[in-house]
């Protein structure tokens, strides 16, 4: 007899948060892959009490075109009969008809503790529901033990154990929308605004919304201020205010308290900050309210929601049931499988810290990055304010900022975050304009290539700004002159360089550490922080400006791929930028859903073509009509020489013999977006402020040091599940596939699987391997 197919059900509870529908769309298609029946229950705990037509078995097709709603299509509702031991016991007995016994749950933590407690009373459920007779013993015989598996969907951000919950970032790149409109309003009316957001616990989004938009001040639940808070953020838009800002934008938490938990509301702030014998300022309150909660999941959120998903299936079919109750995580860039009731203590620990006015334990119980990015927050809104943290003259030092590569979201933020901390420091942050063709170029102060002091004024509205304010070139040091370059670096009497950039930045600090031993004056620390659409620099997994790009493109293919449904039968084949590195096809294909991406590491070859163009006849002969949605191709722009998006396109339309369309379509420079994306504008603040405290380390007249030390000349990046400096020497030699322009090991490359496994590509004859470039042996021919 054939062994009975596993039986998985997902179900979205709680509070709905965007990407649930990604989650529920891995989650059915992996059971699939995996050769299981998928289920969905309809409208949370309430349908797997009430059974009938709430749970249902979910094709393939089903989910088709889910990862770019919002919301929850499979519906969460809130079930007080589930909460008493009855409706648990009608839940199991509906499981069981259905013959479930697997669980997948996105939702919060009530949620997921509700659902270990179901877990847990599983077997004596059994039993009440065979001595009621309502059900038989052969009837659960085979449903001994219920394995559950959590994901956590939460716009606030706030459960332990993991970096990000499914929705954090979606809600939050809603928040910094909003704000930036709001700036502009109250920039031409010299007014002030107060913008309270959710989060009643948690003050993550209103301190990353902080960051992001560079707000003058914050209030969040975890750390309030001292009881002199009304005289601080009065002072704080005082100074702001005479330095010559025509806008004040206070965020605040929902759950925001004064050190004695008496609630600070926005009407209290509004008040103050409209006092007549005070600020005087024409002061307005907006509540977002629920419009955090909508619109489609961003980019990370759609990853998140897709990995995790591919991880809960495969997690609850390994799960036994000795196998402690776990949910799916992340940590930095690692997806992991954690403890659930762990977490569930640590985060209620939070609320209970914060409850007793322990705000250093509250704060402790976050991770390592909230703690970071409010220290970075606290640098930059009170930078020019006060000379505390000031280091003694001769400690201060003359730090060249330089922008080299292409434009990247967050490159403002950064130089923003990097001048805060040089001026609280006392350090002197010059900016080098237009790379290193300007700096080798310039005359004087001239706009072509100015080597000048910042203004904190000038710089402080760069948080959300695009591109790059001080402009930025691919040229190298070599290409400009490297005797010449020196000789700058001497004349201005730098004492280190803060570079920005891409794949040509981490060149150009290569160029200069070897050329240290003939030039003294570059005998100075230097660091660079990655920053790339294409993500491709060396000893680190994510580069400022790969968020941006990646929302603008999932952005860009969700209107073509509306185009594509509107008219049916259709396939557009879009070309995406990276160099030879296919991150942003792969990461973009994983957040649009495609149906094949083609990446330079794989290439491209015929026999993989007639494959895919075969799948995509046969799933047009299959689709009678009944779908809308259209299927996207993506294809890098180095994938190959000769297969471009264009030709690709002609030859589907050409094989598809009238029954389907094929076109192509470029987006181009659009991918390095407008306004960056949150995390962007986050991690850019964050590393920025590690990059200058790792050069000040090293101080001033530091040539002997700098020669011996490694750490002297490095990159900084993500890496695993810390913030490391690698220094530039190992990077070079060990890490770097100099001919491809990216790092030898690529962290994401797993994906592409499950972006073919999800997409329902069969499997297609792999290309034959080129020479994939210069490897470790070999790298110092790249530096030539």
């Amino acid at each position: 007899m054939a062994p009975v197919k596993k039986k998985i059900a997902i179900m979205t509870s709680g509070g709905d948060s965007p990407g649930m529908n990604g989650v529920v769309r891995a989650c059915v298609r992996m059971a699939l892959h995996m050769g299981c029946d998928a289920y969905c229950v309809y409208e949370g705990y309430e349908g797997l009490v009430r059974g009938g037509d709430y749970i249902r078995k979910m094709a393939w097709d089903d989910v088709r075109g889910w990862l770019s709603e919002g919301g929850t299509l499979i519906g969460t509702a809130r079930c007080m009969e589930f909460y008493e031991r009855p409706g648990r016991l009608t839940g199991a007995k509906n499981m069981v008809l259905n013959g479930i016994d697997a669980l997948i749950i996105c939702g919060g933590d009530g949620s997921l503790t509700g659902a270990d407690k179901f877990r847990a009373e599983w077997p004596s459920l059994l039993d009440e529901l065979v001595e009621k007779k309502e059900l038989t013993k052969d009837q659960v015989a085979p449903y001994k033990h219920l394995n559950i598996v959590g994901t956590v969907g939460s716009i606030d951000n706030d459960m332990s154990g993991t970096d990000a919950t499914i929705g954090g970032y979606s809600a939050l790149s809603r928040i910094c929308e909003m704000v930036d409109y709001i700036e502009a309003t109250a920039s031409s009316h010299s007014r002030a605004f107060v913008i309270e957001v959710m989060g009643r616990h948690c003050g993550w989004l209103a301190l990353m919304a902080g960051v992001a938009t560079g707000a003058d001040f914050v209030f969040i639940p975890e750390k309030p201020r001292e009881d002199n808070w009304k005289e601080e953020m009065c002072s704080i838009v005082q100074k702001h205010r005479s330095l010559g800002k025509r806008k004040t934008i206070v965020i605040i938490a929902e759950g925001a308290h004064d050190k004695y938990s008496n609630k600070i509301t926005p009407e209290m702030i509004k008040d103050l900050l409209a006092d007549p014998k005070g600020l005087h300022l024409d002061t307005r309150i907006t509540t977002l309210g629920h419009v955090q909660r909508g619109g489609t999941a961003v980019a990370y959120d759609r990853m998140l929601a897709t990995l995790q998903g591919v991880e809960a299936v495969k997690a609850v079919l390994e799960a036994t049931p000795e196998t402690e109750t776990c949910f799916i995580a992340i940590t930095e860039n690692k997806i992991v499988r954690r403890p659930l009731m762990q977490a569930v203590i640590d985060t209620k620990a939070v609320a209970k810290a914060i409850e007793a006015q322990d705000f250093d334990k509250a704060m402790s119980l976050r991770d390592t990055e909230f703690a970071d990015q409010y220290a970075s927050y606290m640098l930059t809104t009170t930078a020019n304010l006060s000379t505390q943290f000031q280091l003694p003259k001769d400690k201060r030092m003359k730090i060249g900022f330089i922008n080299v590569g292409a434009p990247a979201g967050g490159m403002n933020a950064a130089i923003r975050a990097g001048v805060a901390y040089c001026i609280s420091r006392g350090h002197e942050p010059v900016a080098i304009h237009n790379g290193f063709a300007g700096f080798a170029r310039h005359h004087g102060d001239s706009p072509l290539g100015a080597v000048r002091s910042f203004d904190w004024l000038e710089v402080d509205g760069w948080a959300s700004k695009g591109g790059s304010e001080i402009g930025t070139n691919r040229e190298l040091p070599k290409e400009s002159g490297m005797e010449h370059i020196a000789s700058l670096v001497k004349k201005y009497k730098f004492d280190a360089l803060f570079l920005i950039g891409g794949f040509e930045a981490f060149h150009a600090v290569s160029q200069l550490r070897i050329a240290r031993e003939e030039f003294p004056s570059l005998r100075i620390p230097m660091t660079v922080l990655p920053a790339t659409i294409s993500n491709n620099v060396p000893g680190t997994e994510y580069s400022i400006g790969s968020d941006t790009c990646l929302n603008e493109l999932i952005d860009y293919c969700d209107k073509i791929k509306q185009s594509a449904s509107a008219a049916r039968r259709r396939v557009f084949v879009i070309e995406t930028q990276g160099g030879r590195s296919g991150y942003v096809a792969t990461l973009a294909g994983l957040g649009v859903g495609a149906v094949a991406v083609y990446t330079p590491e794989e290439g491209v070859s015929l026999g993989m073509l007639e494959a895919d163009v075969r799948h995509l006849k046969d799933v047009f002969a299959k689709d009678k009509g009944q779908s809308r949605a259209g299927r996207l191709i993506l294809i890098n722009e180095k994938a190959s020489k000769v297969y471009t998006a264009k030709l690709i396109a002609d030859i589907i339309r050409e094989e598809a013999h009238d029954h389907f369309e094929s076109r192509d379509s470029i987006p181009g420079h659009v991918q390095q977006g407008g306004v960056p994306s949150p995390m962007d504008r986050c991690r850019a603040a964050r590393l920025a402020i590690k990059c200058i405290q790792h050069l000040e380390n090293f101080g001033r007249d530091a040539a002997d040091r700098v020669m011996s030390d490694p750490m002297s000349s490095t990159v900084i990046g993500i890496r695993g599940a810390s913030v490391v400096f690698t220094p530039m020497k190992e990077a070079e030699e060990k890490e770097t596939d100099w001919a491809n322009r990216r790092p030898i090991d690529e962290h994401w490359m797993y994906m592409k699987g499950t972006v073919d496994i999800l997409g329902g590509r069969p499997a297609y004859p792999k290309p034959e391997q080129r020479l994939t470039g210069l490897k470790a042996k070999d790298a110092k021919r790249g530096l030539d």
